[in-house]
Order: C-alpha cells, then sequence, then structure tokens
C-alpha cells in the first residue's frame, strides 16, 4: 500500500494555515469565519452542540457570518453523517466550514469538503480503493474548533470514517484536506468526562509512539512526537484525576497537536490497522481500542527499533540511562500498560462497548486482519507482521484485555 521513505530527501509536512492556542481563543472564530465566508456550516454531535454550540454560533453571527447546522455525528462518524451534512452545506449555499468537536465532527467537516470540491462519493476517496493523495481538490475554507485532547484531526491530512453497509473504517488521506485554521482552547476541554480524557489522551499517546516509531519517521516529526509523549506521561493522568485542572488540559493540548503533527507528517502503524477493524466490530470508542492494543503491539515491535523503544521505556519511568538499550526497549510495554492502569482505561469497557463472547469473536478475527492490512497502516511498523502473527495478536487482545476474566480487566 506505500514504500518506506527514504532516510534523506525531500519530505512534505503539512499543517493548519493558522493555529489559535490559549483560554478564549474560541472566542475569535467569528472573525476568522469572516475571513473566509459568508455562510459556514457548523459540524457537530448533539451532545458538543448542547455544550458549546449556542455560543460559537453567536459568536459567528456577530461577525456577519450566516451558519447552517448539522449536529448528527457520531462519535465514529459514518458514510451517512457525510452525506446528510453535504446535503445541508448544498441546500444552505455553504462556502466554508466550521468543525465543533474533536475528531469525529472534524473528519466529517473534511469529508464534506471533500464532496463539496470533486465528483463522486466519498468512500471512492478511501486508501484502500483510491491510494494516498487520491483528492484532486482542495477543500473549502475549514475552521477546527477542538473540543478535546486527543485525536490531532485538526493538524491532519487524514478523515476516518466508518462504512455500516460492511461494518469497517476506511482512511481518506490527502494534503486537499488540511483545515485552514485550527483553535485550541483548553476551556472547551473541561466539559470531556473522565471516560473520554482517558481515550483522547491515550490516542494521542499512541499517536506519537507510532509516528515515532514508524518506517516513515524523521527528525521532524520525532521531535513533535518526542514532547508529545513527555506532555502526555507528565499531564494526562492530573487531567483525568481532575479536569478542572486547566494547566493540564493545556499541557494535554499542546501534547496531541503536536502528537497530531508528528503522525500527520509521518504516519501510524499497526496499532491503528488493528484499532479501526477492532472499534467498527466492537462498537469500542477508537482511543480506548488503541489502548487496548498498544501495550501488545509495543511488546511485538520493540526488538524492531530498540532504540526508539528504549526512549519510550525511559519517557515513561520504566528504564533509565543504566539500563541497556535492548532491556529497557522491553520494558516499553510495560509503561504503555502502566499509564492505561493510571486512567482506569479498561474498567470503561463496561459502559463503551460489546464485547462478544470468545467463539464469536475468534469468528471475526479473519475479517479484521484482513481489514487490517487494508488499511495500509501495518506497512508502516517497524516490523512487519505476517497473518498469523496478526491473528494472534488480536486474539491476545482478547484473552488478556476483553475477556470479562482476562488479566487486565480484573
Amino acid at each position: 500500500m506505500s514504500e518506506p521513505a527514504p532516510t534523506h530527501g525531500t519530505r512534505t509536512v503539512v499543517s493548519p494555515a493558522k493555529t489559535l492556542f490559549g483560554v478564549d481563543a474560541v472566542e475569535q472564530v467569528g472573525e476568522y469565519a469572516s475571513r473566509h465566508g459568508e455562510t459556514v456550516l457548523v459540524v457537530a454531535s448533539e451532545e458538543i452542540f448542547d455544550i458549546h454550540g449556542d455560543g460559537v454560533v453567536e459568536t459567528i453571527e456577530r461577525a456577519g457570518v450566516e451558519t447552517a447546522i448539522y449536529t448528527d455525528v457520531r462519535p465514529d462518524p459514518t458514510v451517512e453523517n457525510v452525506e446528510e451534512a453535504h446535503a445541508v452545506y448544498e441546500q444552505e449555499g455553504c462556502d466554508a466550514i466550521v468543525t465543533l468537536g474533536g475528531g469525529s465532527s472534524i473528519d466529517v467537516g473534511k469529508s464534506v469538503g471533500v464532496l463539496a470540491t470533486n465528483e463522486g462519493t466519498i468512500r471512492e476517496y478511501g486508501v484502500d480503493k483510491a491510494g494516498y493523495e487520491a483528492v484532486p481538490e482542495p477543500i473549502p475554507p475549514l475552521i477546527a474548533v477542538n473540543t478535546t485532547a486527543g485525536t490531532g484531526s485538526e493538524t491532519t491530512r487524514t478523515a476516518v470514517l466508518t462504512d455500516e453497509s460492511t461494518s469497517t473504517k476506511f482512511i481518506v488521506v490527502s494534503e486537499n484536506m488540511v483545515p485552514t485554521v485550527a483553535i485550541e482552547d483548553p476551556e472547551l476541554t473541561r466539559s470531556l468526562p473522565k471516560s473520554h480524557t482517558a481515550f483522547t489522551g491515550i490516542d494521542a499517546f499512541t499517536h506519537a509512539i507510532e509516528a515515532f516509531t514508524s518506517v516513515k519517521s524523521f527528525s521532524v516529526t520525532d521531535g513533535y512526537a518526542r514532547d508529545a509523549m513527555a506532555r502526555t506521561v507528565d499531564a494526562l493522568p492530573v487531567a483525568w484525576a481532575n479536569g478542572d485542572n486547566i494547566e493540564a488540559r493545556t499541557e494535554m493540548m499542546i501534547a496531541q497537536f503536536k502528537a497530531g503533527k508528528a503522525f500527520g507528517n509521518s504516519s501510524v502503524a499497526l496499532v491503528h490497522g488493528m484499532a479501526r477493524p477492532l472499534g467498527a466490530q466492537l462498537h469500542i470508542p477508537h482511543g480506548l481500542a488503541n489502548g487496548l492494543i498498544l501495550p501488545y503491539v509495543v511488546e511485538f515491535n520493540h526488538a524492531a527499533a530498540p532504540e526508539k523503544y528504549a526512549e519510550v521505556a525511559r519517557l515513561l519511568g520504566v528504564a533509565d540511562e543504566s539500563d541497556g538499550t535492548r532491556q529497557a526497549a522491553a520494558a516499553a510495554s510495560e509503561g504503555v500498560e502502566g499509564l492505561c492502569e493510571e486512567i482506569s482505561l479498561v474498567d470503561y469497557l463496561d459502559d463503551f462497548g460489546e464485547v462478544p463472547d470468545r467463539e464469536t469473536y475468534l469468528d471475526a478475527v479473519p475479517k479484521m486482519t484482513q481489514d487490517a492490512f487494508d488499511s495500509g497502516s501495518p506497512d508502516n511498523n517497524p516490523r512487519k507482521p505476517t497473518r498469523e502473527e496478526l491473528e494472534a495478536l488480536f486474539v491476545r487482545v482478547y484473552d488478556d484485555a476483553l475477556a470479562p476474566d482476562s488479566r487486565r480487566r480484573s
């Protein structure tokens, strides 16, 4: 699906044209909307719109910009979400998009933009069907107002969507999808419950570690990833324990932004390749799926990139400079699992997931394995899994983390 990038040569680094950081940054959404459009489509979930929507719409309209509203975004957004939102965009004569929320809203907004300026259906642009950089025309101006600290979607060229007709997730990747403006206001993340603070925080950490160890990593993305991991290790447990700690919320906002810059310009790898089909099959939130899988992939990978994983282990505090490189690398999976335990990640399976019996799960493993390979993400992994190895990883996730009597749940 993709070839490893050369060690030397030209590399493209994408980013929003402008990023606003800090408390009350959201108050400038109207100003930037007025620079880019006359009628904007506001894309959000109903839950997020109920919390923040009125204030954002008021700010936009006060700047002289009309609004059209779409608030049916799902946690794992679907092709249908994109088509419905695009219909509103067309019916209301919109010329720009404002997303309010985390990755789900941003990914729907990006995808509406693809349909607004390009022919065909959004499914046709999936990497598994069209490859990378298959969107020919740039999307309309998109202002991403971020309300989570995890996905980093406001920084990237990627959208993740669910095709319900086949129970699969797919990705669309193009430089022509990068948002125009990202608004990072940590006050907006105070509304996140502990569960979603955990999910989005582990999502950010997974982005950073996968970008750091990807075969497409390079010095620029490594710098983003290192900083993102260090900030997450320090700030995520604090933000989870006390959501009103604005310093921790700010640190996580910066961490997820840098993690987004890392994976958006390097890549994700095997964890995400597995997490998409696992989430689609079991209806598990994406960040939770990442955290369930991450320790096992780190253990699987560490011998293939020992210097990188040794650095990860030291950031996590499970190794120090006195440990040899391979000894430290082997401890990295323990550190990852410890971070997940600190925020009680696996405990959320009781409320956020539909875990089947083992036999039903095993029946789905071959399809999940194929979907993972089809996504292209495993191609970026430092250790290339065989089909048998990938199926075994899916089984281990069930036996060690998903099953009600599994080690991590009990």
